[in-house]
């Protein structure tokens, strides 16, 4: 968790530390425009020239090396508020800088924490105008100069802009992260096909389409099993067995057409949708591949022999639902295992008659 946090912390502190100084460097300008009139002290203007290009470094130094960069971004960020309460106190509550000041700071606080945070920086904010009031004394300015009105304006418009831009930029990474989190949902880890639900959610959608269709431009569906996979492992091991699905799933991704839907169903059970194939087509497809695949070698284990049996099922107007046509496949493996394996089985949905068509 805590790996977690940091990593996601130091991102953060990254991107804030690019806005931290474009923002504190505009700002420099705008508070430098609001305090030149009060003629300030010197160390006053050294504290300026600090905040301005000396803090966005150590900032950024200091989230890097706390143990949790994220919550060491946190506290960066209330120091910023902090030092804008002080900075308007310091101008006398001159109208524009000090809009512009608070404006901006909380603005920071609301995009990284939301509500609760944004209530934080005000504390902050509070605390800075004590501490200034406390130095500096009540003052109030009640009109802005033009040269004040001008130094506010790139502060007023080209660090929203930065802000925004690295949200965009945010928002993209955070929509890629989901694409990738959403592809991993749906695929088999050891064989990088669907999995048994994405698979069987693909499923449906192609018999809906079916549905629609004339009956004669439906498909197929195969369910795939590895004849006698417990074995394999007993025999040479679950890193032999391994091989073998993942050998058989490179098969079907090379010997299948695009459009055609791979999966994983479960332990050493493929799944495969073939649209607009006529039964017959499909049984000479699966066929050619139980042969490709019983001739493939295993540098591992050289005497390892390995078939496959192979259940085909035809859509047919008659199956009530997906699961129907997927049972009628099921039905179809169950002959090809129970008649000597190594060999593909077909049926053509008929809820008069569910007729064996051929055993290849």
């Amino acid at each position: 968790m805590t790996q977690h946090n940091g990593g996601k912390g130091l991102s953060l502190a990254r991107r804030l530390y690019k806005s931290r100084i474009l923002g504190l460097a505009l700002g420099f300008f705008c508070v430098a425009a609001g305090m030149y009139p009060l003629q300030p002290s010197p160390w006053v203007w050294a504290l300026i020239l600090f905040n301005a290009f000396v803090w966005p470094h150590l900032a950024f130094q200091w989230a890097r090396r706390a143990p949790v960069p994220f919550y060491g971004e946190r506290r960066n960020l209330l120091v910023d508020a902090f030092l804008g309460g002080f900075w308007v106190t310091a101008m006398h509550f001159n109208p524009l800088p000090t809009t512009t000041t608070l404006s901006l700071t909380a603005m920071n606080n609301i995009a990284v924490g939301g509500v609760r945070f944004f209530f934080a920086g005000c504390v902050a904010q509070v605390l800075g105008i004590a501490v200034a009031l406390l130095l500096f004394g009540f003052g109030f300015v009640a009109q802005t100069s033009p040269l004040q009105l001008y130094a506010c304006l790139p502060m007023l418009t080209l660090y929203p802009l930065a802000l925004g831009l690295i949200s965009y930029q945010q928002a993209k990474v955070l929509v890629r992260h989901k694409r990738e989190l959403l592809a991993l949902s749906r695929t088999d880890s050891l064989t990088g096909l669907l999995n048994h639900g994405a698979w069987k959610d693909l499923l449906e959608i192609e018999f809906q389409r079916c549905r629609r269709q004339a009956p004669n431009q439906g498909g197929a569906i195969a369910l795939i099993d590895v004849d006698h996979f417990k074995a394999i492992n007993d025999t040479y091991g679950h890193v032999a067995g391994d091989i073998v699905l993942r050998k058989l799933s490179k098969l079907l991704r090379q010997n299948l057409r695009i459009g055609d839907q791979v999966g994983r169903y479960g332990g050493d059970e493929f799944c495969v949708i073939l649209p607009n194939v006529p039964l017959e087509h499909a049984a000479v497809l699966m066929d050619a591949l139980r042969c490709r695949f019983g001739g493939l070698d295993y540098e591992q284990n050289p005497a390892l022999q390995v078939s496959l049996s192979i259940g085909l099922a035809a859509y047919s107007p008659e199956h009530s639902d997906a699961l129907d046509w997927l049972n009628d496949a099921d039905q179809a493996l169950y002959e090809a295992k129970t008649t000597g394996r190594n060999k593909v089985s077909c049926r053509r949905g008929d809820r008069s008659s569910t007729v064996l068509l051929s055993s290849l």
